[in-house]
């Protein structure tokens, strides 16, 4: 729930208010972006809250590029990069996130923002409440939620795998197939319905017995404008890459022969890419 008060908090400051005000939006998977669009938009609507603790809306900005990205750790995310940076330069004088999980689900990254917001005088607030860090029972809140976002990521895990373990026990997991297979509506493996994949992977492992390299394969196929055959049923306009082409001869010919006629060239994955 968003709180609209413009009740003064004795903890804001004229010196934040000079500075400018974040406020993080994140969500762990492209699939959550899709699907929960009235989460998405409830953090873009914490805009209004930092205006309403008196920040004057053209220094209230949004770091966004998280979106779709997990918060289990920093190294992808460059929007939580971006954050740091801009608290380490002494620009910012309020962090605004919709609760501790989006900022961060592993307490290395957590305490990382809150030692640097102590030490720089930045406030953080959330959709009900505002916190210095530099208070002490501030301080204590603002750890705890990083404890329970941590935990909850973990028992999110847990229970995923759970799950997993128990469609194995049943039979009835189904593992992502390398390209250039499907699976039917029995539930069987089968070759990919679309005969342009087909037709596809059959060049590129002809292509890989003759030039001995993917990155000579990767090169045939840019010069000649074709795309390789992704994880799916379609062909996609994907960027030709030598690392597609390896993980294509791989998969296909470690896990199982496409069909006969391309065993004899899916042999070719043991010898040197």
């Amino acid at each position: 729930m968003l709180i609209s008060s413009n009740v003064a908090d004795e903890r804001l400051t004229t010196a934040h208010r000079a500075k400018l005000a974040y406020v993080y939006v994140r969500q762990s998977s492209v699939s959550q972006v899709r699907q929960h669009q009235e989460s998405t938009e409830l953090q873009y609507r914490l805009v209004d809250r930092a205006i309403g603790l008196g920040w004057p809306s053209e220094r209230v900005q949004v770091i966004d590029e998280d979106l779709g990205k997990s918060g289990a750790g920093a190294v992808d995310r460059h929007g939580f990069q971006k954050l740091i940076a801009e608290i380490g330069l002494g620009n910012t004088g309020l962090v605004v996130s919709l609760d501790a999980s989006r900022l961060a689900r592993n307490n290395r990254d957590w305490h990382q923002l809150l030692e640097l917001c102590s030490v720089f005088g930045v406030l953080i607030a959330d959709g009900e409440r505002l916190y210095d860090p530099r208070a002490y029972h501030d301080r204590l809140l603002l750890g705890l939620s990083g404890i329970m976002s941590e935990a909850e990521l973990h028992q999110l895990r847990l229970r995923l795998h759970q799950g997993e373990r128990q469609k194995a026990a049943r039979g009835e997991l189904r593992l992502p197939l390398p390209a250039g297979l499907a699976y039917d509506r029995a539930g069987a493996i089968s070759l990919n319905p679309d005969e342009e994949v087909q037709a596809r992977l059959r060049l590129v492992f002809a292509k890989f017995e003759e030039l001995q390299s993917a990155r000579r394969v990767m090169r045939y196929l840019d010069r000649n404008g074709l795309s390789l055959p992704p994880f799916g049923l379609c062909l996609d306009q994907l960027h030709t890459r030598s690392s597609g082409v390896r993980r294509i001869v791989h998969a296909s010919s470690v896990s199982f022969k496409i069909r006969p006629t391309l065993a004899r060239m899916s042999m070719a994955a043991g010898r040197k890419i």
